[in-house]
């Protein structure tokens, strides 16, 4: 892809290979406890609410709201992508579950806090960066 535009990628451990590569099935993945049922994300060892080690990954919908957003229009890396969307994702499963994202197939001006989105992967090398467009969208 010649008009990709610039992302760091993320480091891929053993903790964290089931988000970063879930996208290959078109499935975007947190860990969950299995005692308590709350999802663990960012990926960690125990469970923040109960404490237990007991976490299986599990598939969500790729459902999400805009919590809150911002347009960078300042071109820190030469890239064809400016102006683009940064944004907060809630998810459906559990609103209390946050994703930072870029919004993707929508203009900037039309993104709206609270808006529907929906996940969509672009891959890079071997990870599957989990993006967000507006629910409903075509793709592109």
């Amino acid at each position: 892809m010649a008009d990709a535009p610039f992302r760091v990628l993320p480091r891929v451990t053993p903790l964290t290979e089931h988000f970063w590569r879930g996208g290959a099935s078109g499935r975007l993945q947190l860990l969950r406890c299995s005692e308590c049922r709350a999802f663990v994300h960012p990926a960690a060892p125990v469970c923040g609410e109960c404490w237990s080690r007991r976490l299986a990954v599990e598939s969500v919908s790729g459902r999400a709201r805009v919590a809150t957003f911002t347009v960078n229009h300042k071109e820190w890396v030469p890239a064809p992508d400016h102006p683009y969307v940064i944004a907060i994702v809630e998810l459906e499963e559990d609103p209390r579950v946050r994703l930072m994202t870029n919004l993707v197939e929508c203009e900037p001006d039309a993104v709206q806090i609270g808006m529907p989105v929906e996940v969509v992967f672009e891959q890079q090398g071997d990870v599957w960066l989990p993006l967000f467009r507006p629910a409903g969208a075509a793709a592109g």
